[in-house]
């Protein structure tokens, strides 16, 4: 099992997208990329603490490439916007690849590149290491799965 993460909006979507890929066995969502230890939900939405909201996947590189799970990554976001997704705005909610090694960082890059010819502003997606990663609340955890929806309104 390989681990990849990913900010791209609000989590709850995000996390949607990934959770319905065959090989990919577990998601959380999460705080990453920020200064203060443990944030809550409440302490990351003061837009001061430089936490983004990101969705950690364990995945089977067997059954599904991280180079596909990029391409998922940059299918459900706009990756042209800085720090907004839709109505919502903040630093939690920019556009960032967290990676785990050489190998993940070297494809993400090729995946951005490739991604930026489907789009006609530039790509403003962050590609940094992974960090520490803080779980975020229960209650957010497969949050629209929990209510019977496939994916945000926005």
């Amino acid at each position: 099992m390989e681990k990849a993460t990913f900010g791209a909006g609000c989590f709850w979507g995000v996390e949607a997208a990934f959770r319905r890929l065959a090989g990919v066995k577990s998601t959380q969502v999460g705080y990453a990329g920020g200064s203060l230890k443990n944030p809550s939900y409440e302490d990351v939405c003061t837009d001061r603490t430089g936490h983004a909201e990101v969705v950690e996947v364990t995945f089977d590189p067997a059954v599904i490439s991280y180079h596909d799970l990029l391409n998922v990554f940059w299918e459900n976001h706009d990756p042209t916007t800085k720090n907004r997704q839709g109505p919502d705005v903040g630093t939690q909610y920019r556009s960032v690849i967290l990676f785990h090694s050489p190998e993940q960082e070297a494809e993400a890059r090729r995946s951005r590149d490739e991604a930026q010819k489907s789009f006609r502003r530039p790509i403003v997606t962050e590609i940094v290491p992974a960090g520490e990663f803080w779980r975020a609340e229960e209650y957010h955890q497969q949050y629209l799965e929990k209510r019977g929806l496939s994916h945000c309104h926005l």
